[in-house]
């Protein structure tokens, strides 16, 4: 196997998170607090993470700046459009599964 370059790592990471976003784009039937559930991560780590890195260079960036380039719109207006209330189960599953402060 011929190992990357530290340049076509990083060009090839940047291109699958950027995958990962569309994906996440395209699949608003798929709730946060199902993703929390399930990976342990959510759209908005994703954008606390991408905040995170801009900072990180100096770089000044809004939590809803990241989270509007993370969501593809502002994170009012997608929560409008496409969150649906918890259930029970899910909750519940939250608690079990959230990190503990």
């Amino acid at each position: 196997m011929t190992r990357p370059s530290d340049e076509q790592q990083r060009d090839l990471e940047a291109a699958a998170f950027r995958r990962l976003v569309a994906h996440l784009r395209e699949r608003t039937d798929v709730q946060n607090i199902d993703l929390m559930n399930l990976a342990g991560f959510c759209r908005n780590c994703l954008s606390n993470w991408y905040r995170e890195a801009a900072e990180e260079r100096d770089l000044l960036l809004s939590k809803e700046d990241a989270r509007e380039i993370i969501y593809g719109m502002p994170y009012e207006e997608w929560k409008k459009l496409h969150q649906r209330e918890a259930g029970a189960e899910q909750k519940a599953a939250f608690e079990r599964s959230r990190p503990k402060e």
